[in-house]
């Protein structure tokens, strides 16, 4: 579904239907210590870039809401976990390194 901020993210919900008015991101509403979300952090959310640079099935998400600068700044984080190999991902643009080796081996000749 596309984000207010003009990006797709499949986990971003609203329904406006018939005088209704839900609004909600269901993957930081599945974090209980995550800050309460609100509309306007889509506009810099990094989970629509990383799905869009990296579509592995076995890479799961998990997102937090939190305060910078002396709690007057709100930012989301994300935590990336590869299923297959129960790895952390460093950089989930990229991805974990086990599961797709040609695309580690592309990047490694471009550095």
């Amino acid at each position: 579904m596309q984000t207010p901020a003009g990006s797709e993210c499949p986990y971003y919900y609203q329904d406006f239907y018939r005088g209704r008015s839900t609004q909600e991101c269901r993957l930081i509403g599945r974090n209980p210590r995550s800050e309460p979300w609100e509309s306007k952090l889509c506009d810099r959310c990094p989970v629509p870039g990383i799905l869009r640079a990296n579509g592995c099935p076995n890479m799961a998400l998990e997102a937090q809401i939190v305060r910078r600068w002396f709690g007057l700044v709100y930012r989301v984080e994300v935590y990336a976990v590869c299923t297959e190999y129960q790895v952390e991902v460093d950089d989930p643009y990229i991805g974990c390194g086990h599961c797709h080796p040609q695309a580690a081996m592309v990047l490694e000749a471009l550095d």
